[in-house]
């Protein structure tokens, strides 16, 4: 079952929006959910930080000024006491601190306590539930301490009391109390929640308009593109990409852009090629079918020499095919090379003799130059058509003198043949695309002399599958270098 695809535009839109949720959820995680929780944790840790303070400085000399300034600052009440529950100093805060309201047997209790727990104790306790054990009542309106049960509806609050053993220079020890009251929180919960709700609307205002507005921003350049892609596929190669505003989209535009232009090159060239086999192709076959039916049709015309020129063309016309299909096999892959050593020279060798019949008829003087026979590892049939389209292309494309060189020139490790003919050469644009399955530097189509004009594509791909080095040497007026490179076995 295929899924429905959605576009980029609401991708991105999605996302913000559900990021923004997100971001909000965990405000009212924390501002309203974990509020008691972080406001606990933050008491306790003023309390503890508070203690450890006092038994650092317990041997001040103005240790009383000291813990009055803890007091004030985190508003906690705050006595120091010794072994038999006397009070040696003491901030007392608001009057309903349950430290405030110990009595001296409470607090040697505590102190008894402490040297059994460790010598630091944490207790939770509602301050309602110490005033009732006490018999007290804080009147809140009159803020006087009345002993008599309070109201059913009082708020309830919850108090933590921190107690920690100091042991002084002198070896005596003491206890430092610390009370603190947990303030209701109920009235800022719903202060904050109502503000959350006002911020939450607003928020999701903001980021309905905000997403809107940047999926817009973000997806249009990629919409485009996707547009101007269609019309690349339907053929269009004239297309131009506009992706602007950021690097990628630049970078994938213009990407684009350059396909269009080799496509749009690649197209020319293919329509190019095409005329150019056809005329090849057609060529043969109408002198192959015209010599035939004038044989039929004329007596004495059924003579050795137009049998001749009917196989002399048909035999082009058979190299042609198969040059064809040799190309398309190498640019596929799936012609498997053959590799043994041989004698690269020799070779040349042989090859130069099959030309001998084409220099005593037509006038080409063809030279082969070598420094010593060398013996390379290679496809030999391969590297041998290397060689004859080589030539065959000089032979073309040779100036009047119709000279052509091949030669042999090694190295310790490498061995390098050139073909050199004498013709117009090639402008140096046009040298990088000369190996191009569909270039031809001569726009208007010229036939062979030898070959069918596809040498140079299957030339190239021979080469590379033996990982050779090649290249042209060219300059206007002044003829042509074909090189390639291999290694020589030594």
């Amino acid at each position: 079952m295929k899924h429905k695809q959605h576009s980029i535009k609401w991708e991105l839109y999605g996302y913000l929006v559900g990021f923004v949720a997100v971001m909000i959820g965990i405000l009212w995680m924390f501002q309203v959910v974990s509020l008691e929780r972080f406001y606990k944790m933050i008491k306790i840790q003023s309390i503890k930080k508070s203690a450890d303070t006092i038994s650092k400085n317990i041997e001040h000399e103005d240790l009383e000024t000291l813990i009055r300034q803890l007091a004030r600052q985190n508003d906690i009440v705050i006595k120091i006491v010794d072994k038999s529950g006397n009070v040696l100093y003491g901030a007392d805060g608001s009057p309903d601190s349950i430290l405030t309201h110990m009595s001296r047997a409470e607090l040697y209790e505590y102190y008894q306590a402490l040297e059994n727990d460790g010598g630091s104790n944490l207790k939770y306790f509602t301050k309602e539930d110490f005033m009732k054990n006490h018999g007290i009542f804080i009147d809140e309106k009159k803020g006087t301490i009345q002993n008599f049960p309070p109201p059913k509806k009082q708020q309830m609050f919850e108090s933590i009391l921190y107690s920690q053993l100091i042991t002084r220079k002198d070896g005596s020890q003491v206890v430092a109390l610390l009370n603190t009251n947990i303030t209701p929180i109920d009235a800022t919960v719903d202060t904050l929640r109502i503000q959350l709700i006002y911020i939450t609307i607003i928020l999701l205002f903001i980021a309905v308009g905000l997403a809107l507005w940047i999926s817009k921003k973000i997806s249009k350049p990629i919409i485009q593109i996707n547009e101007s892609a269609h019309d690349l596929a339907a053929g269009k190669y004239e297309t131009r990409f506009e992706g602007n505003g950021y690097l990628e989209i630049q970078e994938l535009s213009n990407t684009l852009n350059y396909a269009a232009t080799e496509l749009s090159k690649v197209e020319g060239l293919r329509r190019e090629l095409i005329a150019n086999v056809s005329h090849d192709l057609k060529t043969p076959l109408t002198m192959i079918i015209g010599y035939g039916e004038m044989m039929r049709d004329l007596p004495g015309e059924n003579t050795p020499e137009n049998v001749q020129i009917i196989i002399d063309e048909a035999t082009r016309l058979n190299i042609l095919v198969n040059d064809i299909l040799d190309l398309s096999k190498l640019q596929a892959g799936t012609m498997q090379l053959t590799m043994e050593p041989f004698n690269l020279t020799e070779s040349i060798k042989h090859i130069m003799k099959r030309y001998e019949k084409l220099t005593e008829q037509e006038g080409y003087d063809i030279q082969f130059g070598y420094d010593g026979a060398i013996d390379i590892e290679g496809d030999e049939i391969k590297l041998t058509q290397v060689i004859y389209n080589l030539i065959n292309n000089a032979i073309t494309y040779t100036g009047k003198d119709k000279k052509i060189q091949v030669r042999q020139i090694s190295s310790e490790e490498r061995v390098r043949i050139e073909v050199i003919d004498t013709g117009e050469g090639i402008e140096e644009s046009q040298l990088p695309y000369i190996w191009e399955r569909y270039y031809k530097v001569d726009k208007t189509h010229k036939r062979a002399a030898i070959g069918t004009g596809l040498g140079l594509s299957i030339v190239k791909n021979i080469l590379e599958a033996h990982d050779a080095r090649y290249g042209v040497i060219s300059h206007v007026g002044e003829g042509s270098t074909f090189w390639f490179e291999l290694n020589r076995i030594r």
